[in-house]
């Protein structure tokens, strides 16, 4: 039996290509649009099964049907939330008749390039966060990102001048600097979720540096461990610097760190066989991330007790 191949995924590069494909009048600005979810829903085509957009998306929605399971436990704000996509993400469109009410904004990089937003969107990590990782809003929440909406819309549909796009851009910054706090709230509350996760993190490091599975594999990598957790890479150094003030990269130097002054006070294995069973490649570089840590290096700190 022959196996069926998977369609290559569409893309699109310009706004204007989305609309065309999704049945959408032109869109109001060729680099920015904030379109109805319910409409694209009606229109689109049903030939696209995954797509990639060579722009931002941000999509809120009403009511995310289904609640966030993490465990055993079920954790979501019924009263709507957002969805974030940053350009080059492969993205797998929806073929059942679930909710695609509220809106989505997208907004090509061409449009805030030669603003401080342009460099500045790359900071919100958010932007790289997994579906179930959307940001789930209060009812007082939702408000706020409506009110921004609309005002985005009240500036696409009316007549556009030399201020319009300052003004369209300014509210999203709005809109994003709102979601970055509301991720930070989101963090808070589900702060049994977050321990959790980061009980799991500390048992995996335990593991990965007790077993020596730094001979095998090397240092542990935010990827390898936001693997492990099945969480996104940012969504884990977000939501440890929430919890201990540090991303998920100075975790693991923590961690190593910490393991590093066990060995070197409870062993007598050189400076180099500790940087090998930790997972460096040349002993200069533990020692020189050691000292960055401590002020020490490994040798004057093993002095030091001794």
């Amino acid at each position: 039996m022959k196996k069926e191949l998977t369609p290559a995924p569409a893309i699109f590069n310009s706004i204007s290509d989305l609309h065309r494909a999704m049945g959408l009048p032109k869109p109001l600005h060729p680099l920015v649009s904030l379109v109805n979810n319910s409409v694209i829903n009606r229109n689109r085509d049903e030939m696209i099964t995954s797509l990639i957009l060579n722009f931002y998306k941000i999509s809120y929605k009403p009511n995310l049907r289904g609640k966030l399971k993490y465990g055993q436990g079920y954790y979501d704000f019924d009263e709507g939330g957002l969805l974030f996509v940053s350009p080059n993400q492969l993205l797998a469109t929806a073929n059942d008749n679930g909710d695609y009410e509220g809106h989505s904004l997208f907004i090509h990089p061409d449009f805030i390039r030669n603003h401080p937003l342009g460099k500045a969107i790359k900071n919100f990590g958010f932007f790289s966060y997994s579906a179930n990782e959307a940001l789930h809003l209060s009812d007082k929440e939702k408000q706020k990102i409506i009110s921004v909406l609309e005002n985005i819309e009240q500036e696409l549909t009316t007549s556009i001048d030399e201020i319009s796009q300052d003004l369209i851009i300014s509210y999203i910054d709005v809109l994003l600097n709102y979601s970055n706090r509301f991720y930070k709230r989101q963090f808070i509350t589900r702060k049994a979720v977050s321990n959790d996760l980061l009980v799991k993190l500390e048992e995996l490091l335990l593991d990965y540096f007790n077993n020596e599975i730094t001979l095998m594999k090397g240092l542990p990598t935010v990827q390898y461990l936001s693997e492990q957790l099945n969480v996104s890479p940012s969504y884990l150094s977000d939501m440890l610097r929430s919890l201990t003030g540090q991303n998920a990269q100075q975790h693991i130097h923590s961690k190593l760190i910490e393991k590093a002054k066990e060995i070197l006070t409870t062993t007598n294995l050189s400076i180099s066989e500790i940087a090998y069973r930790l997972g460096f490649e040349h002993p200069q570089s533990f020692s020189k991330l050691f000292k960055s840590k401590t002020s020490l290096s490994p040798l004057e700190f093993r002095q030091s007790f001794n």
